[in-house]
């Protein structure tokens, strides 16, 4: 007879969503397993994704910085090592993992597994084919995977994905990239900066098809000035010769091209990592494209089982996943039924200059035919900008009516920082007006948020009857 040893909750996968759910559970002194199938829990987001992107684009941007010195009298050269710099990299991510050390999470109580998980029934979990682990309640934290489409000779070749990039030794000469989505456009900048040719090949008219217009179309500009873009344009077909990769990119008018290039970095979106958790022994439902359906509650078409993270196919963040395990433990440990709402959840894509995305596009806003106010400033209107010398970029913030916020959206030197009062704003239902009235220190980023909402006033005061009362008061009062 197998004993099978039995718990509160289970979750599959160690990542932000994974981690934030089974420490939360434990702490409220639920019995908890969490299956992790690698060696030390994290995620892709620490070992693979936010944390040593980040890296690579800070030191990118200090190498960039140091060669752009000759304004200032100073000249600076020299070739970069790839793999120290990557060296520094993994001391990011080594200081990260401290906090996420499987053993941190054993010494809260939490029964860790190492291996893959798969599901025998709705509450059994088998683990690389042979233990197995009985749950009330599981959580399916799994996340995804870099998609690898199938362009023919792609493999033969060879190509970079994120799970790659940051063990290369060398520092590629010329780099492809597949993809003008977020984290492609974001790795491309900082290969550039470092001293690659790049050149990013987009099968739309542009980048960021989901920000605001006007932010998109600034931002572009900035990025054409470093990077090279081909956009209404799919590879076809890649092969090698001489050691370097040719790669045959066909236009929308079928006319084709063919690029060298040293390495090929794919950044054509992501697949969910659910195709090897056996969802049918557990009648679990799944999209065409693999994430798994859950409704508002993070519930799977099984109510005792939960679906979080980039896995369900929501927001890809971090944030976001960690978001939705918090709101996990309330609803699968303490029995609530407390609904997700990604209203006023914000991200940030880090290329410089930034890109700040909150609520609402002014393109959605019209396809809703929703009555609307823009309220917007250059950063060349801003005295702290203008002192950096970073005056790149706009803050635009769309209102009711009322002038409660609908969407915020920004592009400039740390966007994602000196617009989180917005957020606050938004989602304890601020007006815009009340962002003027808040003390900002002169002179600093933020001083932009200030001079957006400073319009908000401006309007009320110069348009409408408004300035005519108040031209009468003015006039009886003295």
């Amino acid at each position: 007879m197998i004993i099978v040893e039995k718990y509160d909750l289970i979750v599959l996968g160690g990542g932000a969503a994974g981690l934030t759910v089974a420490s939360g559970a434990s702490s409220l002194g639920a019995k908890v397993a969490l299956v992790e199938k690698n060696e030390q829990p994290g995620g892709d987001c620490l070992h693979v994704g936010c944390i040593p992107s980040k890296a690579l684009i800070e030191i990118a941007n200090t190498i960039y910085s140091s060669k752009n010195t000759e304004q200032y009298g100073m000249t600076s050269s020299g070739e970069v090592n790839m793999k120290q710099i990557n060296s520094r990299v993994h001391e990011s991510i080594a200081h990260i993992q401290k906090h996420d050390d499987a053993d941190r999470f054993r010494d809260l109580g939490i029964d860790v597994y190492i291996g893959s998980g798969a599901f025998l029934s709705k509450n059994e979990i088998i683990i690389d084919g042979k233990e197995r682990i009985f749950g009330k309640r599981i959580v399916i934290a799994t996340g995804t995977r870099p998609l690898i489409p199938p362009i023919e000779g792609l493999k033969e070749s060879g190509f970079l994905t994120n799970e790659m990039v940051f063990d290369l030794e060398e520092l590629p000469n010329r780099i492809v990239f597949i993809g003008g989505g977020p984290t492609g456009v974001e790795l491309a900048q900082a290969f550039s900066r470092l001293g690659s040719k790049v050149t990013i090949i987009e099968r739309s008219s542009s980048i960021f098809k989901q920000e605001d217009k006007e932010i998109r179309e600034n931002v572009q500009i900035e990025l054409e000035k470093e990077v090279s873009f081909v956009f209404n344009a799919s590879v076809t077909n890649v092969h090698s010769s001489h050691g370097e990769k040719i790669v045959t990119i066909q236009k929308k008018d079928k006319s084709t091209e063919e690029l060298t290039t040293d390495e090929i970095f794919l950044a054509t979106g992501r697949t969910p990592n659910s195709d090897k958790l056996d969802l049918d022994n557990a009648g679990v439902k799944q999209t065409d494209s693999g994430h798994i359906s859950v409704n508002n509650k993070l519930q799977t078409n099984i109510p005792s089982i939960y679906a979080i993270g980039d896995v369900n196919g929501t927001l890809p963040f971090t944030h976001i996943a960690g978001m939705e395990g918090k709101l996990i433990v309330q609803n699968a440990v303490l029995g609530l039924r407390r609904k997700v709402d990604y209203t006023n959840a914000p991200w940030v894509i880090y290329t410089n200059p930034e890109v700040f995305h909150l609520g609402n596009t002014e393109e959605e806003l019209q396809e809703k035919k929703l009555k609307y106010d823009v309220f917007k400033v250059s950063l060349a209107n801003v005295d702290r900008f203008v002192a950096d010398h970073k005056t790149e970029g706009l803050v635009k913030i769309l209102t009711n009516k009322r002038g409660y916020i609908l969407g915020a959206h920004a592009t400039g030197k740390g966007a994602g920082d000196f617009m989180q009062e917005v957020i606050f704003a938004k989602q304890y239902k601020k007006k815009i007006g009340d962002l003027s009235q808040v003390i900002h220190p002169y002179p600093n980023h933020a001083a932009a948020v200030q001079s957006t909402a400073d319009l908000y006033w401006r309007k009320k005061l110069f348009e409408g009857s408004l300035p005519k009362v108040i031209k009468k008061y003015i006039k009886w009062f003295r």
